[in-house]
């Protein structure tokens, strides 16, 4: 059964008490928290440095079984080597292992910069050396990745091209895997887009591939009630 995961990029956000943290809670609680009211997260601590054993440990321990972490990888790969051969690449999926061994990693996030433009005979020696025991996805926001032999060779490798859209960039709705990467970007949701998303995910599960939507955090939890409220609609809220 095809199952939606939702929330936010990242979760530690003070401003967002008392309207979603309760007004005492201490920081450390925040992650146990979220976990009781939206089912996944994307990590961006990932993006800047490899995580310890014993952070991952913690971030276990707070969320309950079912519960996905998505990891952005480090930008090391995406930013500084630029998807060239590295044995970094490797470093990075030992890194996160923890979260595989529980069952608690999602997709890989392999975000490019906006700068780097399409050279599909890199990607295509990059992509295959990537593990296939876990999800992968790229976001690409740089225009010139959007073509049909990028999703072909996504396709080919079963990774998922991510529906990343924000007021200044929006990726065609094209599906290359066996499940779904939304990133939604904008700083607001009218309810009637709010609607159409919930309508699209909606069809995507019907099709029997899984979702993974997150929202864009700011200094108001609108994004995390946003995504509670598409699991609300979607799914059985999670946890409750």
């Amino acid at each position: 059964m095809a199952t939606l995961r939702a929330g936010t990029s990242g979760f530690a956000y003070p401003t967002w008490k008392p309207d979603f943290y309760p007004a005492k809670l201490p920081a450390k609680k925040f992650l146990e928290h979220y976990a009781t009211r939206l089912n996944a997260v994307e990590i961006n601590y990932t993006f800047r440095q490899l995580p310890k054993s014993t952070t991952l440990e913690n971030w276990i321990a707070a969320t309950p079984e079912g519960f996905t972490f998505v990891c952005k990888a480090h930008q090391r790969i995406t930013h500084i080597q630029r998807l060239k051969p590295s044995e970094f690449t490797d470093l990075f999926f030992r890194a996160i292992d923890p979260l595989r061994a529980t069952r608690r990693l999602g997709p890989a996030l392999f975000q490019l910069p906006p700068n780097m433009k399409a050279d599909v005979a890199l990607l295509a020696a990059f992509l295959a050396k990537l593990p296939t025991d876990i999800r992968c996805a790229f976001e690409f926001r740089n225009k010139t990745w959007l073509a049909d032999e990028v999703y072909r060779l996504l396709e080919q490798h079963n990774v998922a091209l991510c529906l990343a859209e924000s007021e200044k960039f929006e990726v065609p709705e094209v599906v290359t895997a066996d499940f779904v990467y939304v990133r939604l970007r904008k700083e607001d949701y009218s309810p009637e887009e709010r609607a159409e998303i919930r309508e699209r995910v909606q069809r995507q599960l019907a099709e029997g591939r899984d979702v993974y939507c997150f929202f864009k955090h700011e200094d108001t939890p609108a994004g995390a009630g946003y995504a509670e409220d598409l699991l609300k609609g979607v799914v059985e809220p999670f946890g409750l």
